[in-house]
C-alpha cells in the first residue's frame, strides 16, 4: 500500500532518473547508502514517524538557513512525494 498518494507514478524512464537522483545527489549529503552523512539518514526505520506531506516538500522546497536545497526546479511535486513513498518503504538500486 502506497504512504503517499500520487496523480500518477512516473514512467520507467523517469523513475530511473529519480532513483539516480536519489543515490548520487542526495547520497552527497545522506550517504551513498542513505544511512546518513552530513544529513539524517534515510532509511524507512528512520522515516516511518515523519508526516510524508512534509518530506515531500522538504525535497520539493528545502529547508532555509540549513545545508538541505530544494529540488523544485529538477523535479515535480509528485516526483517528491513518489521518492518519500519509496524511501519510506524500500529505496531502488
Amino acid at each position: 500500500m502506497s504512504t503517499v498518494a500520487i496523480a500518477g507514478e512516473p514512467d520507467v524512464a523517469r523513475q530511473k532518473e529519480l532513483v539516480h537522483l536519489v543515490r548520487q545527489d542526495c547520497g552527497s549529503c545522506h550517504g551513498m547508502t542513505l544511512k546518513g552523512g552530513l544529513g539524517p539518514a534515510l532509511l524507512p526505520e528512520n522515516l516511518r514517524d515523519k508526516p510524508a506531506e512534509g518530506l515531500a516538500a522538504t525535497i520539493y522546497y528545502g529547508r532555509p538557513g540549513t545545508p538541505m536545497p530544494p529540488w523544485k526546479a529538477f523535479l515535480s511535486e509528485a516526483e517528491a512525494a513518489w521518492i518519500v513513498d519509496k524511501l519510506m518503504t524500500e529505496f531502488p538500486e
